[in-house]
């Protein structure tokens, strides 16, 4: 199969499944078309937590805010995976997760007239290439060769100081769950029914319906990490976080009148 996932929202990833459709037969998954647009990292936290949940297919993914600049086109060998996409950082921590050592190959854009629309233009055809004849076919007859120097997207790494975290929110979902950097297993050992959140008393729970409806809650997302949310509301607006913003944890008996 080939899979798709963009921040085109509708109706472009029709152009590029006609692209594919047009050169092989295969099966089509879309991914999501709504990731946070031209945000190469939100990107990359998503693909990273989604796509090891699918057998071996060619993922294709078009987050691409240098679209027509000189940035380079990757394809990668991750385990039984391939993926294409640009060399912008999105592909390598899902590449990483999918296999030990994914090798990256780079090119560049094989349409020279295409400025704008890569994803149809240029990703496209290469997904319907390396589905119909293979991955060393493919990087034979388009002239990509092995890269070490790919571009990276770094995570950034929670501050943990005995019972105090200094963290950064990632991404918030479209609930509101506001996910952050700092580890579940921080909640596990400092926090027993609270904690508080940049100085705010907020429960700690396994599930959000553990609180009542419109309660704040401290919990460990599917992702493994810290996550604040609302059951049943939006934890972005109530702990009024965005991503890049840094949360503070600490226990309860830090708070000041």
């Amino acid at each position: 199969m080939i899979t798709l996932a963009s921040d085109f929202g509708s109706p472009y990833p029709a152009a590029m499944k006609g692209v594919i459709l047009s050169r092989t037969d295969t099966r089509l998954v879309d991914v999501a078309h709504d990731l946070p647009r031209q945000d190469p990292r939100a990107g990359a936290f998503w693909l990273r937590e989604v796509l090891p949940y699918f057998p071996p297919a060619v993922h294709l993914v078009v987050v691409d805010p240098g679209v027509g600049t000189d940035r380079r086109v990757l394809i990668v060998e991750a385990g039984d995976h391939r993926l294409v996409g640009p060399d912008n950082g999105i592909l390598v921590p899902v590449a990483e997760r999918l296999a030990a050592d994914p090798t990256y190959y780079a090119g560049s854009a094989t349409d020279p007239e295409s400025t704008t629309f890569h994803g149809r233009d240029v990703f496209a055809p290469l997904a319907a290439e390396i589905q119909d004849l293979g991955l060393e076919s493919t990087v034979e007859r388009e002239g990509f060769a092995p890269i070490e120097d790919v571009t990276r997207i770094e995570f950034p790494t929670a501050t943990i100081e005995g019972a105090e975290a200094i963290g950064e929110v990632l991404v918030v979902d479209d609930f509101g769950n506001t996910i952050t950097n700092i580890p579940g297993s921080f909640l596990d050992e400092y926090a027993q029914d609270s904690i508080l959140v940049d100085g705010r008393q907020t429960p700690v729970a396994r599930t959000y319906a553990e609180v009542p409806p419109t309660e704040s809650v401290a919990t460990v997302g599917s992702h493994g990490n810290v996550e604040l949310a609302v059951n049943r509301g939006r934890g972005d607006r109530v702990f009024g976080l965005e991503p890049g913003d840094p949360v503070y944890l600490a226990p309860v008996e830090n708070a000041t009148d």
